[in-house]
């Protein structure tokens, strides 16, 4: 019988709760060895663990236990996950009619989805009105009339996205709370105090409250106060200039987590109570009701709960470097090609007594910016036929994945309990074959 202990303290600050190895190099998340999960949904493919994203929802609703906390569809969508969303109580935060129709088909209550989107098609906002979603976030001053007159009966809840200002977020691709980004209406122009007053004059739409998203991967606590203070002083202009008290305050996701030992991450628990604190200072200042706090997190949610799994095809030193290919690449996770994200892929399966060497893991598209991981440390003696695991594989990688190269995307298979099934099939030739129908 093989015994199992968990991996080191540092390693598993990627990986999941339920992660453990044996001494052989075996590799277990939610009770499901990793290498047998490769070999019977085959390579590459997406490994999800249930409880651990399950826990983490149960984390944001007890650090906002009297908000609403809406998991950010985009990150990773699928019917079991709107299962889980909607069993731990949480709200769903939505950009298109596709993620909308597919939450409600799955079961998901309308009323708690939200649905954003800085250029919504009339698809979108047909399919939302039809639908009945809880709010549609107005992003821009075309699509005021455009709801309004959209609307048939009763009145269409609404929010509007307001650019406070504030630079935060990662990496320039992914900070949103400033004036030189699509989204979003802005302080500085007057843009959002025009859309305000027309929004008001509109009897079909109802104003709940106002909101922003000023970035991604933002691990400062500090922005989104400064965010808060803003928005509240907002709130009160419209409540000296229009006579009205916004009831409602969404103040976005873009919660920072590690991608590689040593990452700084957000504290969730921090931010709950640094937003309380800031927003009932900033409310009895401005003589306003503490407005209810909504708060979009997403890869916070499924990131850190997900693994890749690729095989290695090929091993390539040429002068100091060496370059380790697999079966996958960016048409799986664009992410590093994007925006520049790193990171930690390890040999599982198998126990290595080389010592560690510098890598890039590099995938099979013919595209020299085809990388995955630069600067990997792995063993020396990696070769062909090894398994490689990704953690932190869990948000915008599927989401993202393309049909580049004609590869397929990969499938996603959910852990638990020591049982495995598959949530998303992979994407075979014959998909694209069906999709063609010009000869």
């Amino acid at each position: 019988m093989t015994t199992t202990v968990p991996t080191t303290a540092d390693d598993l600050s990627l990986w999941p709760a339920s992660t453990t190895e044996d001494a052989h190099g075996a590799r277990a998340v939610g009770g499901v060895d990793l290498a047998q999960v490769a070999a019977e949904f085959g390579t590459p493919v997406y490994v999800l663990d249930q409880g651990e994203v399950r826990e983490r929802c149960r984390m944001y609703r007890h650090a906002f236990p009297d908000g609403d906390v809406l998991y950010a569809a985009k990150a990773f969508l699928s019917q079991a996950v709107v299962r889980w969303m909607d069993e731990e109580g949480l709200g769903l935060d939505v950009c298109s009619a596709g993620e909308l129709e597919l939450a409600v088909a799955a079961g998901f209550p309308p009323d708690r989805i939200v649905l954003h989107g800085n250029a919504k098609s009339p698809q979108d906002l047909a399919a939302a009105l039809r639908l009945g979603v809880g709010r549609i976030v107005i992003d821009s001053p075309s699509e005021i009339a455009r709801l309004a007159a959209a609307v048939r009966d009763g009145s269409q809840k609404i929010m509007i996205r307001v650019v406070p200002g504030v630079v935060a977020g990662g990496h320039a691709k992914i900070r949103t709370g400033t004036d030189d980004q699509k989204f979003g209406l802005s302080f500085t122009d007057g843009q959002v105090h025009h859309a305000i007053a027309r929004v008001l004059g509109q009897p079909r739409l109802a104003l709940t409250g106002l909101h922003c998203h000023i970035g991604s991967q933002i691990t400062d606590v500090e922005p989104y106060i400064v965010a808060v203070r803003r928005m509240v002083g907002l709130m009160a202009r419209v409540r000296d200039t229009h006579g009205v008290v916004l009831h409602e305050l969404d103040m976005g996701g873009g919660h920072g987590i590690a991608y590689r030992p040593g990452d700084a991450t957000l504290d969730v628990t921090a931010l709950a109570r640094a937003l309380r604190a800031e927003l009932t200072e900033s409310c009895t200042a401005a003589r306003l009701p503490v407005p209810r706090l909504l708060i979009e997190p997403g890869r916070a949610v499924t990131g850190p709960a997900g693994i890749a799994l690729y095989r290695v095809l090929a091993v390539k030193r040429t002068g100091a470097r060496t370059f380790v290919a697999v079966d996958g690449g960016m048409s799986d996770n664009p992410r590093p090609a994007l925006y520049g994200v790193r990171y930690a892929p390890r040999l599982i399966g198998r126990h290595s007594t080389a010592g560690p060497s510098t890598a890039t893991v590099v995938g099979r598209h013919c595209e020299a910016g085809d990388v995955l991981a630069a600067d990997a440390a792995l063993p020396g003696d990696i070769r062909p036929g090894d398994l490689l695991a990704v953690p932190v594989a869990g948000a915008y990688h599927l989401s993202m994945a393309s049909g580049y190269n004609l590869v397929g995307r990969p499938p996603v298979v959910a852990v638990d309990k020591g049982r495995s099934r598959l949530l998303v099939r992979r994407e075979t030739l014959a998909d694209f074959q069906a999709r063609d129908v010009g000869r």
